[in-house]
């Protein structure tokens, strides 16, 4: 079977281009390899998206966009896409489990973390550096580390800092956040910050944990933790896009089926509303595309000779 639509990736995105293509009648199918939703799950809260007057945690903002996804007959399929091809006049999308085609694709996959380097990382202690915060939400008491200066690390902190202590680590001087939430963090008793501070080494604490030594403006600097969060920046997710589709893109997309779109593809323009917009102009613009397909298909003849348009 030949879907009209592939889209990989289930975040805003994703899901606003599946509901305007489904919205056309169109055969869709959404890949996501982990949980639906995106870096939202993340946000502790998202102030900018129209409806909210008061804003809404990032959660529950998923969980809104995930009802009116399963209302609108969205069905996810929970599998990695690990390749994707143009080839033959179709899309391939291959998994673990199949190889999928399709005559247009969506690129909604969003980005990854850039890593925290610069210093030795023991084995016991690998699983308490993190780059997201979802799965913390629930902690209390609990001492973290966020390495990063732009609106991620100090909305995480915000979000973690509800119930937890919270360091910000600026390896620089210039703070790169908005106003708003610089404000917000300097009003929060549980949020520490420090500029100009650069990791040097981590060591296993026996009663649990890790001691961070650090360079500081006012000498070395000793800290413990729990946890350890990277929040330096992220690149776009398309390791899974073939080294050939690149330079087959630009004719694709301006056939309109292909696109990208969200964060893979807005660098620091990273915003819920924009992901959606862009979601739903992608859904109408391959409607648009494959109904010109088809109706200039309907035209030709098995010679592939043109059938003229009778005229009433």
């Amino acid at each position: 079977m030949v879907d009209d639509v592939i889209i990989v990736g289930a975040g805003p995105g994703g899901l606003s281009a599946a509901l305007q293509s489904l919205r056309h009648g169109l055969v869709v199918r959404v890949f996501e390899r982990a949980r639906p939703g995106g870096l939202l799950w993340n946000a502790n809260r998202v102030e900018n998206y129209p409806g909210f007057p008061n804003g809404i945690p990032g959660p529950d903002l998923v969980r809104v966009f995930l009802a009116q996804a399963a209302a609108g007959g969205v069905d996810i399929t929970h599998e990695e896409v690990l390749s994707l091809t143009w080839e033959s006049g179709l899309f391939h999308a291959t998994t673990p489990a199949a190889v999928y085609q399709a005559r247009a694709v969506v690129i909604a996959s969003g980005t990854r973390q850039r890593l925290l380097t610069g210093f030795q990382v023991p084995e016991a202690l690998r699983e308490r550096i993190v780059y997201e915060v979802a799965g913390f939400q629930g902690l209390s008491g609990n001492r973290f580390l966020i390495i990063g200066s732009g609106d991620a690390a100090f909305d995480y902190a915000l979000n973690l800092g509800k119930q937890n202590s919270v360091i910000i680590l600026n390896r620089g001087e210039q703070v790169k956040c908005l106003p708003l939430l610089w404000d917000q963090a300097q009003a929060c008793e549980n949020i520490d910050y420090h500029p100009d501070t650069v990791i040097r080494k981590l060591e296993v604490r026996p009663e649990g944990g890790m001691v961070v030594e650090c360079s500081s403006p006012h000498g070395p600097l000793v800290l413990q933790a729990d946890y350890l969060v990277g929040a330096i920046g992220r690149d776009p997710s398309l390791a899974f896009v073939s080294a050939e589709l690149p330079g087959q893109s630009s004719e694709l997309e301006n056939r309109g089926i292909l696109h990208f779109v969200g964060d893979v593809k807005n660098g620091s323009f990273r915003q819920t509303a924009i992901a959606v917009g862009d979601g739903i102009r992608a859904g109408m613009c391959i409607a648009h595309a494959l109904k010109e397909f088809a109706d200039e298909s309907d035209r030709l003849d098995r010679k592939g000779r043109y059938r003229p348009r009778l005229h009433r």
